[in-house]
């Protein structure tokens, strides 16, 4: 659709004509390639989500309103993002208005004393994390990495990470926001609605955190996020972080006061006892079985590549010959890092006492191969900034995430080998990276203290050939099949499809309603239905938003 003249007119009213567009060339470079992807992938390796009508970049929360007041008054669909890291950031339908929020990256508060910054969207988290060390203070970064909106990931998306154990994931650390709702009206909770000051995110009365977000956050479908409070924690390190090295092998040399550790395990009992134990206990600064990602067999061999500069990837095969990598491969068959961080020189001491017991009451054992200096120093930059995340294409250029079994630590361990060895039946197909079947990565306590843990099985394929995305689809379909046979229920693989279906864009209605009946609280749906009826009447946002009519 083109606009009309008078309504583009209407648009460029508000935004100025520099920051609107519906050149069809600019409108593509706002496509997500469905196949290409670090979240999604389509039936066919030229898929894209489809072209929007407009694309604006305000630049205040005035101008959003105005916008968003326009797209009722013109029965046009919006879409807001803020650094689209997934194809859940752009429109899953045809001639919607994009909102990139670019423009709006300012840091508007650092409150050193009460622990809190507020943000707009377009601030990322390594912005936010460079001025809150500057302090003494540290932000969660979410999994996704910390090129991405810190906004984005605490009001409409998962926000979950390494430092989940610690300092909390990003629906724990949002105190407030500032929402354009769907209709125009302006929505400010917390304690900024009564007193301008963003301390408290709940009341006074009850939260709207949960309507705010839904399930997952509701992904840019529900109106616009223009401001929010983020709690900041303790950060006892440098201003500054010292890197040094050479691409891809940065590495930080932080006090005495930090360690970075790889734990094994002889059994997933012992590792959930492990974890268990490491949250009554109180450790940790982050915790995360991160380098599972690249696959039980290569995994140690990715990280001597990665912290080696003089290495490539064309070197895999030959370092995965070395038989002191496969022995140390074969000794982290189970295993997660843990940064233990001090505040004083007795807390790490006691830390470190604590680590060694509960590995003592476990069976376990720290890696030592991993606490040589240079892999030692690319861990702790690695966890602490979670810069490294075009890591996740490496080796094909495309992944996606399979089965994900959250929940209790004790119930992902009990069948973490089962979905394992599954994957690796089928990696023997050749359509998926031969990685070991044991791909599962994930943060060790899904909020601050512990709790849960999630176990996404990484599945990495090749986008640009025919043969594997649709051998991915295959498994894909097969993991889900074993998921609803074995009760563990839809996984990872099902739920982020709302990005694919017959046609490569949103999955079909009917499809969609099986995956919401089979949750394990389909009423969270229902509820979501009627929100979007209350707050959104004229249906201005995309699928994304998950919702099941009672019918």
């Amino acid at each position: 659709m083109t606009l009309p003249k008078h309504v583009y007119q209407a648009f460029e009213d508000v935004v100025g004509a520099v920051n609107i567009s519906d050149d069809p060339a600019v409108l593509d470079s706002y496509r997500y390639s469905l196949a290409h992807t670090a979240i999604h992938l389509g039936p066919f390796y030229n898929t894209y989500t489809p072209r929007g009508a407009a694309v604006l970049l305000p630049g205040s929360a005035k101008e959003v309103q105005a916008i968003v007041k326009l797209c009722n008054k013109y029965r046009i669909k919006f879409k807001a993002s803020s650094t689209f890291w997934s194809a859940q950031g752009y429109p899953s339908e045809e001639d919607t208005i994009q909102l990139d929020m670019r423009r709006m990256d300012r840091i508007l508060e650092l409150d050193e004393k009460n622990m809190f910054a507020v943000v707009e969207p377009g601030v990322i988290g390594a912005t936010l994390q460079a001025e809150a060390m500057k302090v003494g203070l540290n932000t969660h970064i979410p999994g996704s990495g910390c090129s991405c909106s810190v906004l984005a990931s605490a009001t409409s998306y998962f926000g979950s990470g390494p430092s989940n154990l610690y300092g909390g994931c990003y629906y724990d650390n949002l105190l407030g926001l500032e929402w354009v709702m769907p209709t125009g009206e302006i929505l400010r909770t917390g304690s900024v609605n009564s007193t301008g000051s963003w301390f408290c995110g709940e009341g006074p009365g009850p939260s709207m955190k949960g309507v705010a977000r839904g399930f997952l956050g509701a992904k840019g479908s529900m109106g616009v996020f223009t401001k929010c409070a983020i709690k900041l924690f303790a950060w006892p390190g440098p201003k500054t972080l010292p890197v040094e090295g050479v691409i891809p092998a940065y590495k930080v040399s932080l006090p005495e006061t930090f360690r970075a550790y790889t734990l094994a395990f002889p059994s997933w009992k012992a590792w959930a006892d492990a974890a268990h134990l490491i949250w009554d206990t109180g450790i940790g600064y982050l915790a995360h079985r991160q380098f599972n990602m690249f696959g039980r067999d290569l995994k140690f061999a990715m990280v001597k590549i990665l912290t080696d500069p003089t290495k490539t990837l064309g070197d895999l095969e030959e370092v995965l010959a070395d038989p002191e990598v496969q022995r140390i491969t074969k000794q982290s068959e189970r295993d997660f890092q843990i940064i233990l961080v001090g505040m004083t020189a007795r807390d790490i001491a006691w830390q470190d006492a604590a680590l060694d017991e509960i590995l003592n009451r476990t069976d376990g054992w720290k890696v030592e191969a991993m606490n040589v200096p240079e892999i030692h120093d690319w861990v702790l930059l690695y966890l602490i900034r979670l810069g490294h995340k075009n890591l996740n294409l490496v080796f094909s250029g495309g992944y996606d995430g399979a089965f994900g079994l959250l929940g209790a630590m004790d119930y992902g361990a009990a069948h973490a080998e089962e979905a394992a060895q599954f994957k690796k039946t089928w990696e023997k197909r050749g359509a998926i990276v031969d990685a070991g079947g044991d791909c599962m990565m994930g943060p060790i306590g899904g909020q601050g203290g512990g709790g849960t843990g999630l176990w996404e099985n990484f599945t990495c394929f090749d986008p640009h050939d025919r043969e594997s995305v649709e051998g991915t689809l295959e498994f894909f379909d097969a993991c889900t099949k074993l998921g609803l046979e074995k009760g563990w229920g839809v996984g990872m693989e099902k739920w982020n499809s709302v990005a694919r279906g017959s046609d490569g864009r949103t999955t079909p209605k009917a499809e969609r309603d099986r995956m919401h009946l089979s949750a394990p609280q389909p009423s969270v749906f229902r509820y979501q239905h009627k929100i979007r009826e209350a707050f959104n009447p004229n249906d201005l946002g995309d699928a994304y938003y998950e919702t099941l009519e009672d019918e």
